[in-house]
């Protein structure tokens, strides 16, 4: 019985090994793969992006300590963000007497990068800032996501600037 057992357990084992699907882990789930841009984090999507929109200036990055919205690295929610400001939008625009109506880290002064640990968190976060942002035109924004990335832009920016970044945005892989 054991040399029958043996070269049973052999053949399963590299059977097991062998097979496109992953092994799964000791409580008995299965790894599940992320996509290349769950690897990146908002830093890095934002020096690209800044690669095509000289004008933008990397201004906050969130911790877990100074995150407004209190997601960072909260289930589902993103796993990096940074903000950034963007030398574009008219400093009219976004102060009154001299006074920055806002506050470093606000999407209005340029924009936010969100990455998330898979793409469908980050449409279902684009989908709740989307549905935020269009029931108060004073938080009007563009958003756009790409895989599981999301990048928030301010509503100062013209639409021909914003579709700069969103080009940027839809080069990386």
């Amino acid at each position: 019985m054991r040399r029958f057992i043996l070269p049973v357990a052999a053949i399963l084992l590299t059977a097991a090994c062998s097979s496109s699907k992953p092994a799964p882990t000791v409580d008995g789930n299965v790894p599940i793969g992320k996509p290349a841009a769950a690897k990146t984090d908002a830093a890095g999507v934002f020096k690209t992006l800044a690669g095509a929109v000289r004008t933008a200036k990397l201004t906050w990055t969130a911790t877990a300590a100074n995150d407004p919205n209190h997601l960072l690295g909260r289930p589902n929610q993103y796993t990096s963000k940074v903000a950034f400001a963007d030398l574009q939008i008219p400093k009219s625009d976004t102060e009154l007497g001299g006074t920055s109506m806002y506050k470093t880290g606000d999407v209005e002064l340029g924009g936010s990068v969100e990455v998330f640990p898979d793409p469908a968190d980050a449409a279902a976060r684009a989908k709740y800032v989307e549905a935020v942002t269009k029931s108060v035109q004073a938080f009007a924004e563009y958003d756009y996501s790409h895989g599981s990335i999301v990048l928030r832009l301010s509503r100062f920016l013209t639409p021909d600037q914003a579709a700069v970044y969103k080009k940027a945005l839809d080069k990386l892989s």
